[in-house]
């Protein structure tokens, strides 16, 4: 009988894919930062500044953008090496 020999296991993703992961959870996380807040202290008086450039546009933008790169970290496939 011969023996097993112990080979490394080859992995889906590769260190660059955890990293571009990692990135854009940071990115994903940031984007709704930029949400949060423009509440009112007063549950009478209605806040215009949840109304700001900030949230409507740039926010989602980001989050968007950290999907997006998501995506491209799922979908990119290692360097072969020869």
């Amino acid at each position: 009988m011969s023996k097993k020999e112990n080979t490394p296991t080859d992995f889906v993703f590769s260190k660059q894919n955890y990293i571009l992961l990692l990135i854009s959870l940071a990115v994903i996380v940031a984007g709704f930062a930029l949400l949060s807040g423009g509440g009112s202290d007063n549950p009478n008086e209605f806040s215009e500044e949840i109304f700001n450039v900030r949230r409507l546009y740039i926010a989602p933008i980001i989050i968007l953008g950290g999907y997006f790169l998501v995506i491209y970290a799922i979908m990119k496939k290692p360097k072969k090496e020869i």
